[in-house]
């Protein structure tokens, strides 16, 4: 018993006294021949296996092993050449069918033959190093059938006609031609590439020439790429029914270079219809028919040609939005918008229609950080943007609406080159917004900050982390104030007092101001409370960072009018 509990046969050697002359032996062979005649003719049922592979065990084992080889490839060969005969002179649409019949009764005979010379195959072909017998039998198939000179070009021809054929929309016999190839293949790799795959890939590549020059002149790019799209599937098909699946990449590298490589610059940048109008109208589909037709191929860089003209285009519009016009006014919100927008559009067309690829996104920012920095206030109008959203653009947004906004703005943030004037104005917007009580949400300018800090590090966002410490500081200290004093009045007037770390805030260079006496003296009550709290500070005050609201009546109206403290 076997491995898997199969039972394994084995045919004993058959033990002989009696010695083999000459005489004996081509008896012997005759037996066979005939033998072999019969199978030849699918006539043998009427013989007896066991008696044939005696036979020609003995000849073997009595050292006539040359006689019986020979003579085997003798006989098959004069069969072949009468076979070859009867092929050669088949009519045109009887040819291949007869080919495929003659073949796979070669192939059944060559089986019976092998199994009744089988001891020959295991010891005089192994000890003389000769080629096994089915195999043997393969080979002079292959040289007087399939090569034979009335055979072997009509054969090419016959294949190549009915492919020519079904590539023109007509309906073949595919399962004759996977007879052929899959004969081809069996008789050696090298058979199947050098008598046919070559010359098919030639034939292949004269087909699709011509087409693709017919194609391009009658169609946009779009129609001609849903076409060639359409052609790559076919030929995906031909290998899956009749070709031999090594053949499938060299097939594709030859309908791409036809079809796509020698033409994607002219594709591409097709008036009306290539890659930059299809950008312009969100053409997805298209997009996506464009980057996976092009990506096939890599010698030139397919891909490369679309990034090239994606990247142009954006910079071409990135240009326009930054571009100053000499003594108009420019709304820094809407500058931003026209950013924003227009990174938006090709992140969507990027994720849509490239797959979200890396090697596009890292285009599409070196585009921008380009045409942005162009424009020498782009850091001031980025700060301006944030301000207007933290003071009314987000009221009323969800909480994942306004994290998707500041994720936006910092990501135009990376682009800037000079990072550090974005800081001084941010700076100075966010002192405004902090002092006036503008901002929608403390907790939203913490993120913001938080997301600076994590572009940049800490040293970048210390001093606006630093002024947010100080507006918590001075709530405290201005209820101490308000606890001693009583109230947080002096001499009937409100006070409220933020005090800021020299350092953290924006300096604003001033001229004196000279205060109302009553103001005056409440600025002096909260020095003298602050100073016995804090010994050895020193306090001043930046009268153009503060505000005052005066109630006024004019006639029967009352006003309330917000001012500033300079």
């Amino acid at each position: 018993m076997a491995a898997g509990g199969k039972t394994k046969f084995v045919i004993p050697p058959f033990r002989q006294s009696q010695a083999m002359d000459e005489e004996y032996a081509n008896r012997t062979w005759q037996t066979l021949h005939s033998a072999i005649h019969e199978i030849h003719r699918q006539n043998a049922s009427g013989l007896s296996f066991e008696e044939l592979y005696r036979n020609a065990y003995n000849m073997v084992l009595h050292k006539f092993g040359d006689k019986l080889y020979n003579g085997l490839v003798e006989t098959i060969t004069l069969h072949l050449r009468g076979v070859a005969q009867e092929v050669a002179v088949a009519a045109d649409g009887d040819f291949l069918p007869q080919l495929k019949e003659k073949w796979e009764k070669h192939r059944l005979s060559s089986i019976m033959i092998r199994d009744i010379l089988m001891y020959m195959d295991r010891t005089y072909v192994v000890a003389q190093k000769k080629v096994a017998v089915f195999e043997r039998g393969l080979q002079i198939f292959r040289d007087e059938v399939c090569r034979n000179d009335r055979i072997k070009g009509r054969l090419l021809a016959t294949v190549l006609d009915l492919i020519h054929r079904e590539r023109c929309s007509e309906t073949i016999e595919r399962g004759v031609i996977k007879t052929v190839t899959s004969m081809l293949v069996e008789l050696g790799q090298d058979v199947y590439q050098r008598d046919f795959e070559v010359p098919f890939l030639e034939a292949t590549a004269d087909f699709y020439r011509k087409e693709s020059h017919e194609c391009l002149a009658q169609n946009s790019a779009s129609e001609y790429m849903r076409k060639a799209e359409a052609r790559l599937g076919e030929e995906h098909e031909r290998v899956t029914h009749y070709l031999d699946k090594a053949s499938e990449g060299r097939l594709n590298e030859v309908v791409e270079r036809q079809l796509i490589a020698e033409h994607m610059r002219a594709l591409a940048e097709m008036e009306h219809s290539g890659v930059v109008p299809m950008l312009e109208d969100d053409r997805i589909p298209d997009l996506k028919r464009a980057y996976e037709l092009f990506g096939r191929v890599t010698s030139p860089d397919g891909l490369g040609v679309i990034r090239e003209l994606m990247s142009g285009h954006v910079k071409g519009r990135g240009q326009q939005l930054v571009a100053e016009e000499p003594g108009a006014a420019r709304d820094p919100v809407e500058f931003v918008k026209g950013l924003l927008a227009l990174r938006d559009k090709y992140q969507s067309i990027i994720q849509g229609a490239f797959s979200g690829d890396k090697t596009f996104f890292n285009a599409l920012n070196s585009t921008f950080e380009y045409f942005i920095n162009l424009n020498q206030r782009s850091p001031e109008y980025i700060s301006l943007f944030v301000d207007e959203q933290m003071r009314k653009g987000m009221r009323g947004t969800s909480e994942d609406e306004v994290e998707a906004m500041l994720d936006k703005v910092v990501m135009l943030f990376r682009y800037l080159q000079e990072k550090d004037v974005f800081e001084k104005y941010y700076k100075q917007h966010l002192a405004k917004r902090l002092l006036g009580g503008r901002s929608i949400s403390d907790d939203v300018e913490r993120s913001m900050i938080q997301k600076l800090k994590q572009e940049c590090g800490y040293q970048f966002t210390s001093k606006l982390e630093g002024m947010f410490m100080d507006m918590k500081v001075s709530a405290d200290t201005q209820d101490k104030f308000r606890a001693a004093n009583g109230s947080s009045k002096v001499e009937s007037i409100d006070l409220s007092v933020q005090v800021l770390t020299t350092g953290f805030w924006p300096t604003q260079v001033s001229g004196g101001c000279n205060l109302p006496a009553p103001v005056a003296r409440c600025c002096e009550v909260f020095r003298e409370h602050y100073l016995k709290q804090h010994s050895g500070r020193r306090l001043q005050w930046q009268t153009s960072m503060g505000n005052a609201d005066l109630k006024a009546q004019f006639g029967a109206s009352r006003h309330e009018i917000n001012v500033s403290t300079y």
